[in-house]
């Protein structure tokens, strides 16, 4: 919603996180926070598990194999990088459904007659109006956050870094993914451009915060739960 909405020229503005999270569950109540949450939870769950796998056997190729070696940064970051570019063609659908299933709840200017029913509504409609490539929407821009953001967060082992990095990139995904004209710029540093000569740097940042205090738990679980695999399968590196 802040990236939405925070970013436009003209239209709702909110202060920061918790006055858009008051103002949403006074519009909608608190099925509203859960709006997209759906598609988001499916995307993530599988993007967790491929990203982690491809990573890991990326980088047992380049190592040549040796498990106990310690990986080295010229291993680890085109492991990630790798990773991170491929599932990307999974998160792009699934942000994209999320994403238009959240602001329509907020935009007053789309008829509740014409809004999505339901996540797979969302990506029916999107097909059937912008066409397969339409669900794509931002994909080469989801793929410059996650390979680049992927390399971070493997080479540090922290989400506050992955997204210190690449949050300009996602705000300007969300708005790509959700502009009412579908023939509107792709280009993300274009639209970054018009976010900074408006807004400045901390336009390009818009969520930083929310962003932050979600990836704590979120990033420790999935990095807890993968060593914990790895050592259950025997992987000592």
């Amino acid at each position: 919603m802040l990236q939405k909405h925070n970013t436009e020229a003209h239209g709702i503005k909110y202060k920061n996180g918790l006055h858009c999270t008051a103002r949403i569950l006074q519009t909608e109540g608190v099925k509203g926070l859960y709006r997209g949450a759906t598609s988001s939870f499916v995307g993530v769950a599988f993007e967790s598990s491929l990203l982690f796998g491809i990573y890991s056997q990326t980088k047992q190729s380049l190592q040549g194999g040796g498990q106990s070696d310690v990986p080295r940064p010229q291993v680890i970051i085109p492991s990630a990088a790798y990773g991170g570019a491929i599932i990307s063609f999974v998160l792009c659908p699934s942000e994209l459904v999320k994403c238009r299933m959240q602001i329509q709840g907020t935009d007053s200017l789309v008829p509740k007659f014409s809004r999505y029913s339901s996540p797979l509504d969302c990506a029916l409609q999107t097909m059937k109006n912008e066409g397969v490539t339409g669900i794509f929407r931002g994909g080469f821009t989801t793929l410059l956050r996650e390979s680049i953001g992927s390399a971070v967060f493997f080479s540090v082992y922290d989400g506050v870094a992955f997204w210190s990095a690449v949050l300009p990139l996602d705000v300007a995904k969300t708005i790509i993914q959700t502009a009412p004209d579908k023939s509107s710029t792709r280009n993300p540093f274009a639209v970054l451009n018009s976010i900074y000569s408006r807004a400045g740097l901390k336009g390009c940042y818009t969520g930083f915060g929310p962003t932050i205090v979600r990836a704590f738990p979120a990033n420790a679980a999935a990095i807890v739960t993968w060593e914990l695999a790895m050592k259950m399968l025997g992987d000592k590196s």
